[in-house]
Order: C-alpha cells, then structure tokens, then sequence
C-alpha cells in the first residue's frame, strides 16, 4: 500500500511541478489568439470552457486504455507501478502536452500534419497512412467489442442490430459540430469514468486489501516468462505513454479558448489517466490477493475471453455491488464507444487536412467521411486479427515519432529539447524491440539480439538528430527563450 500511495503523490506533485517545467520550455503566451477565436466555425473550431475541454480530452484519450492495459500490465508486477509513473510525468503527458500545443500552434493541424512539418514529407505521408490505419482499426474494434456485450445483457437484440446502433451513433459523432454532441455527453461520462476509479480506490482502502510493494522486487512475474522490456512497456500505453492520444489532441486544439489552459488540458488528461491507471493496476494486483493470484485467475479463462473485462466485471460487482455492475457496463460498453467515434472523427480532420477540404457544410464533412464509413464497415465484415495484432506496436511507434517531431520543434527554436528527447530515445527502443521479439509481430528474435537491433536504432536516429542539429547551428540554446 504504501508504494501505491507514494505513486498516486508523485503523479500529482509531477503536474505540479515537472508540468510547468514542461508549459516554461514551451514558452506559452497567453495574449496569442487560439485557434477557436481566429478560425471560429462552429463545427470543429468551437471554443468550449477548460473544464469541459479537460474531462473531453480525458474521456478521448482515455477509453479502455487505463482500465485493460493497466489490468494486464500488473501482470508483469510491481513494475507496472513504477512505469504508469515516470511513464506519465516524463513521457506521456510531455508527448500530449507538446503535441497538442503544435497542433494549436499550427491552427489545429492533425497529427500527420505537424509531424510532418518537422520531420520531412516522406514522414507525413507515412503518418497519413499509420494514423488513419490505427484509427479505422480502433473503430471498428469499439463498434464490434461493445456490440458483443450488449448482446449477451440484452440477448433479445441480436448483435448486428447494436452494429447498427453504435455505428450509427459513430457516424453522428463525426459530422455534427463538437459541441451539439461529444461536448454535451463526453464531459458525463469523463466525470462516470473518473468517479469509477474512485469508488475502486476507497474500496482498496475500506477492504484494508494488500497492494505488492516495488521493494519486493522488480523482476517479471507474467505468466508467459515476457520480458519487462519490452513487453510491458507496450502493454501499458494509455497511463503512461500513448501515441493514440496525440491523434485526440487536435479536436481539444482547436477549442481552448486560451494557450495557457493546454497545461491542465493536455498534461493534467494525461495525468488524470495514469491515476485511473495506477487505481486499476492496484485493484487486479490486490483483488486476489497478489501478482501470482491474478495470473493464475486470467491463465485459467476460457481460451477466447475477454480477460480484461471478465476482471473489471468480477472487480466491480465483488467490491462495489449492484453500483458496480452499473459502473462496469460503463468501463466495458461506453468507454470504448467514445473512443471508437473520436477516432473516426479525428479521421475525418486528417482527411480534410490532407486536401485543404473546408468542413464548414454538413455535406461537406459527409463526403470526407463517406470513404471513413465505408471502410470501417469492411473491416467489420472481415478477420482483420493479423492488421490488429501490429495495432499495439503501430500505437507505441506513433508515439516515438509524435515525440522525434516535437524534439526537433523544440530544437529549431532553440529549447530545452532535452525534454521530449528523452523519452522519444526510449520509445523508439521500445518500439524496435518489440517488432523485433513480440510473438504477434511474427519476427521472434532472441532477446539478446533484439537488444542490440534496439539498441541499433536508436543510437543512429540519436546520432542522425545530433548532425542534424550540428548542420544547422542549434546546439546552442537561445536564453531569450528560456
């Protein structure tokens, strides 16, 4: 319990402090005119209040992430503490603050947008083509996985009827104006989703449950002998570090009302996130009693089981009761439905970005979309298990590169680009690695050679930056800037 509660702590102190450090190097200025005022459209260009905003961006980036990736990251052990943790502060809520702010510098440009302003048009096109993937494929994952269980609750409605109904919500999301819709019922369902983590967490306390303690060591416990490196690092992405999230971030770009309010917005979502997280991965490591209890609970599933689910579900009814069977529909059913319309939505921003198309007209935006349908549909239709088992790696190797284009921004106006260097190092190393050994990548390698592969990697993409910064003359900071 107690390296629990001095997890939570540091997260909080890390907004605090690490946060403004973060919102210092960037160099905010809160006189600018945001997008929201300059390019006011009423349809994406919407400015919206900070607290909405912030439980919009929260519930966006959120979904299942930290509930199933935390569940069967605490698999790996303690571990799993340390990392939702310096995960969080120095990697993950660095990429969405920094990625949103450039997008809200750049007017609310898309992902593959600004990253490929700064790294080059071979990346842009290559971001156009990944992020469109990742976000179909989610899409129709959350059309599909929340269609499976409203079927079994409500077994008199066939499972092709809620397609329909969520696929038809999804499309409603992603044409009407942000705040007709997503604004009204998304700031309901971040505060239900909030609210859940929390009545977990006094539960913990009330039933005085025993949480694994990181002095008891370090060392893998997964069932299947996985490597902490890199496996978890993978399996924990929202709560820690996520390139899903920095796709969200331009539809929140474009509605502050005021660039000072990206801190709270971008890098307090984020740590709200890696608190649900750690709430989660406290829960599944004590419920049973330890790490080994959980493992031997999810080994002995039926084959084809939703693990993270079936340990939500028993999670929920067992300490919050007939609540907690409300609160687990929730965790299951709607968060995964409001991350599947966001990310058809933000499908649409990179589309229209991509040709210049104005979505001022609702025919207009149902054009852009039409191909998103069409295509999301199809994957419904079809086994797309082989593209889905490549979606982990595809959404931590996003975050690499969202991380890469924000060092090099930093860099070209000379700041203290030391801040997002670091963990695009880290995560491009995660991410070679796990190509190189994770078995649904199909490569295999043996763990010391995918090692040196990583290792590789990044030392030339580190080596490739340092020339690049050398050619142009910016090893030297600006202190106008600091």
């Amino acid at each position: 319990m107690v390296s629990f509660v001095i997890a939570i702590v540091l997260l909080l102190v890390g907004y605090v402090v690490y946060g403004e450090v973060v919102e210092r190097v960037f160099g905010v200025d809160a006189k600018r005119d945001t997008p929201a005022r300059k390019l006011a459209d009423g349809v994406d260009y919407v400015e919206m209040p900070r607290w909405r905003i912030f439980l919009i961006q929260f519930l966006n980036i959120a979904g299942l992430g930290p509930i199933f990736g935390a569940v069967m990251g605490a698999m790996f052990g303690p571990a799993s503490f340390l990392w939702i943790v310096f995960g969080c502060i120095f990697g993950g809520a660095v990429h969405d603050y920094l990625s949103g702010m450039l997008s809200l510098r750049c007017n609310g440009a898309s992902l593959p947008e600004i990253t490929g302003a700064q790294l080059g048009r071979a990346i842009q096109y290559l971001m156009r083509m990944v992020t469109i993937i990742i976000l179909l494929v989610v899409a129709a994952v959350f059309v599909s996985g929340p269609a499976d269980i409203m079927t079994e609750l409500v077994p008199f409605i066939k499972k092709n009827w809620w397609i329909y109904i969520i696929f038809g919500y999804y499309m409603l999301a992603t044409v009407l104006p942000i705040d007709k819709l997503i604004g009204k019922i998304y700031p309901v369902f971040g505060f239900l989703l909030i609210f859940m983590a929390a009545g977990i967490l006094v539960a913990m306390f009330w039933n005085g449950v025993s949480i694994p303690e990181v002095t008891s060591g370090l060392q893998s416990q997964h069932p299947k002998g996985f490597p902490i490196f890199p496996m978890m690092f993978v399996s924990i992405a929202c709560g820690a570090v996520s390139g899903f999230h920095a796709t969200q971030s331009p539809m929140m770009a474009r509605c502050l009302p005021n660039e000072k309010d990206g801190r709270i917005c971008f890098y307090g979502a984020m740590v709200a996130e890696g608190v649900v997280a750690l709430v989660w991965a406290a829960a599944a490591s004590s419920f049973w009693g330890a790490t080994e209890g959980l493992n031997d609970f999810v080994t002995g599933l039926p084959s084809g089981s939703n693990a993270g689910a079936v340990v939500v579900t028993k999670i929920c009814n067992t300490w919050l009761g007939k609540l907690g069977g409300v609160l687990a529909i929730l965790g299951v059913v709607v968060a995964p439905i409001t991350s599947g319309d966001t990310a058809l939505r933000s499908s649409r921003l990179i589309i229209a970005d991509m040709v210049s198309y104005r979505q001022d007209k609702i025919y207009k935006r149902l054009l852009a979309s039409l191909p998103i349908f069409a295509i999301t549909f199809v994957l419904l239709q079809v086994n797309f298990d082989v593209l889905w088992r490549y979606t982990a790696w595809l959404n931590q190797t996003l975050a690499a590169i969202t991380l890469w284009a924000v060092t090099v921004y930093l860099a070209r106006n000379r700041r203290f680009f030391w801040i997002a260097l670091i963990p695009a190092l880290f995560m491009t190393a995660v991410s070679s690695a796990y190509l190189c050994y994770a078995p649904e990548c199909y490569v295999c390698l043996p763990l010391n050679v995918t090692y040196i592969v990583a290792g590789t990697v990044t030392f030339g993409l580190a080596v490739v930056f340092f020339v690049f910064l050398k050619r142009n003359g910016l090893l030297t900071l600006d202190k106008d800037k600091q």
